[in-house]
């Protein structure tokens, strides 16, 4: 069974994921947050500094993009090619109101005969393989098996499905109904996405589909970066091992963002979800909030208490 790190806009960028392959690892691929063209389409060097294989490395990288435009995607994957790229994936699960009102993400599940129109094109003329991350539906999760039906007709190499409508945005709990008739339809892998955040929750989704080509882990991994390790049976995590995940993270970004400030706003940033594993300490949570320089912040971790796991 196969483990994904999702694509987290803005957290799970190549500073982050470096750093937590070289901290704790243990999935199978990351797949980076999606690449957008500009307004005119056009994909320059800015667009995907975030992929470079430079950036990347010893990270297993899958990449993604978010369009509803067949000459945009085929432009991508020119350009990602000769970085040595085999697959691509079309995030058409993206909920929000900015992607949607653009009819990209989950917006372009609302329009099945353009979907169609542009799987047409891309299938034909794509260099790559094609994998596609989606929502069950726009507003009701009976779409999905319309959806389904169109997803059917390509060769896709991967259908990694959370099952909530963009109109869920990521309120309640995934539909695992939808999910169980959607996997039994499918034909290509498919990866299971939503609300994984132990591995208890983990093992139940597969006892449930045993038939899945893999779990994708978004949230849940940012929280507890040990996670995939934890699958894998190995040890739980440890507060000191979040301390120096922090410390090391700090230091990488540091030499990107050559800010301490901006520094701080993407440690505060990934500590809201991390700060989820020490629910009574709101006297920490506080002081890595008003924490105004690294060293306050840091000295801030350095009063959570042991994890009882």
């Amino acid at each position: 069974m196969k483990v994904y790190f999702a694509p987290l806009e803005g957290i799970t960028t190549y500073t982050y994921r470096t750093t937590h392959a070289r901290c704790f690892g243990g999935c199978d691929a990351y797949y980076a947050p999606f690449v957008t063209p500009s307004d005119n389409e056009k994909i320059g060097r800015k667009n995907v500094r975030d992929i470079l294989p430079e950036h990347n490395a010893g990270v297993p990288l899958k990449v993604q993009v978010l369009t509803n435009r067949a000459d945009s995607f085929l432009k991508f994957v020119e350009k990602i090619k000769p970085l040595g790229y085999d697959e691509v994936n079309i995030n058409l699960g993206c909920p929000s109101p900015t992607v949607i009102k653009k009819g990209r993400g989950a917006g372009f599940l609302s329009d099945p005969a353009g979907l169609c129109r542009f799987f047409d094109v891309i299938c034909q003329n794509s260099a790559v393989k094609i994998s596609v991350k989606t929502r069950t539906g726009y507003t009701d999760s009976r779409e999905m098996d319309g959806l389904m039906e169109i997803y059917n007709r390509y060769p896709l190499s991967r259908l990694i499905i959370h099952p909530r409508t963009k109109k869920d945005f990521y309120n309640g709990l995934p539909d695992q109904e939808v999910f169980r008739r959607a996997l039994g339809q499918a034909s290509c892998p498919v990866c299971y996405n939503g609300n994984v955040y132990t591995v208890e929750d983990y093992e139940n989704i597969i006892e449930e589909f045993p038939t899945i080509e893999g779990v994708m882990i978004g949230r849940g991994a940012v929280k507890n970066p040990a996670l995939f390790r934890e699958i894998h049976g190995g040890k739980p995590l440890a507060t000191e091992e979040l301390i120096a995940f922090s410390k090391l993270l700090s230091e990488q970004y540091l030499q990107v963002l050559e800010s301490e400030t901006f520094t701080l706003h993407k440690l505060k940033e990934v500590w809201t979800y991390m700060m989820q594993n020490f629910p009574e300490e709101k006297k920490v949570a506080k002081a890595i909030k008003k924490a105004n320089t690294l060293s306050d912040f840091i000295h801030a971790l350095s009063y959570l208490p042991a994890l009882g796991r």
